[in-house]
């Protein structure tokens, strides 16, 4: 027993001191209002015997982004892996979508980043305290000639509804309305694949080059729409009706084994996110490179030997 206990020990430590130190970073809420508060939460582990030197900070985490108080370094060891975590309480006073670097950690002689993270900050909805609101009774007090008028005006508001919803139902399921499916005209872009429609809008977009010409919030707009509708056909996720973050946190799961696509998805909508709400001017190296992984992201997710999908749907 002490034989194997001994080789087992011996297993654990040449593992640890292969290990390369790793830097994780996560905010608790990516939206927060004007003057709140959120948590940055840091942690690195590495080896045992590695010196690291964790990140030290003054009063703002970068300009706009405020830290108003932080959490001492808390350190852990097991098997040969020691884990450094702190947490750092964020706020904001700006208006803004801020773009968070990477967070780099010394470690020995290199340096390792983490991954870069977006902090949208927004104001608060604001609420006219001094208008008076009439409480529901005293309409049934008011003269009968005004409920008579506030009656037919319910009742043109529920008939309207009543129209929009039905005519969203007949848009969406015509079953509803006494339609089928064979009745439904499809759009041709949904009888192709739909790998081919997005090369063909990326295609496009490539020969265009309206970045150059400064339309660069166009330019990530359209590129981003693209790939949004290609993910919401390829993947059945409502990409288009989610945010950026919604959008990465429903596609992780599907793409678990494809982290470096993960990557190249997250980067592009973040800068776009970027330029689109934070006015960030992007390089040209950046539009290119967005584009290139727009071009990555279909061909790494298009699936091979299946079916077309007009012969599936039929």
């Amino acid at each position: 027993m002490r034989r194997i206990g001994l080789i087992y020990g011996c297993l654990i430590a040449a593992m640890s001191i292969g290990a390369t130190p790793q830097v994780k970073v996560a905010l608790d809420s990516t939206t927060l209002f004007i003057g709140d508060q959120t948590g940055l939460h840091i942690e690195v582990v590495h080896n045992a015997n590695e010196q690291v030197q964790m990140p030290v900070y003054g009063e703002e985490l970068m300009p706009g982004v405020e830290i108003v108080d932080r959490t001492g370094i808390d350190s852990t060891l097991q098997n040969g892996q020691v884990s450094l975590k702190q947490t750092l309480m964020l706020t904001s006073f700006k208006d803004s979508l801020f773009y968070i670097a990477p967070i780099p950690v010394v470690a020995g002689d290199e340096t390792i980043y983490s991954e870069s993270l977006s902090l949208n900050v927004i104001q608060p909805f604001e609420v006219d305290t001094t208008l008076a609101i009439t409480p529901i009774k005293d309409i049934y007090r008011a003269p009968i000639w005004w409920w008579g008028i506030i009656r037919w005006i319910l009742l043109a508001l529920l008939i309207a509804t009543l129209g929009v919803g039905a005519w969203l139902a007949w848009k969406k399921w015509g079953y509803l309305l006494g339609k089928t499916d064979e009745d439904v005209p499809m759009s041709p872009e949904l009888l192709r694949p739909a790998e081919e429609v997005a090369k063909e809008k990326l295609d496009r977009i490539k020969a265009e080059k309206i970045w150059q010409n400064g339309q660069q919030k166009a330019y990530h707009t359209e590129l981003t729409d693209v790939i949004r509708e290609y993910i919401s056909r390829r993947f059945d996720v409502s990409s288009e009706e989610k945010t950026s973050d919604e959008t990465l946190r429903a596609m992780r799961p599907l793409l678990n084994d494809q982290r470096e696509t993960y990557a190249d998805l997250s980067k592009m909508l973040q800068l776009a996110d970027l330029v689109k709400f934070a006015k960030w001017s992007a390089t040209p190296d950046e539009n290119e490179e967005s584009l290139r992984m727009a071009y990555a992201f279909v061909d790494a997710t298009t699936p091979t030997n299946v079916e077309p999908e007009n012969e599936t749907r039929q």
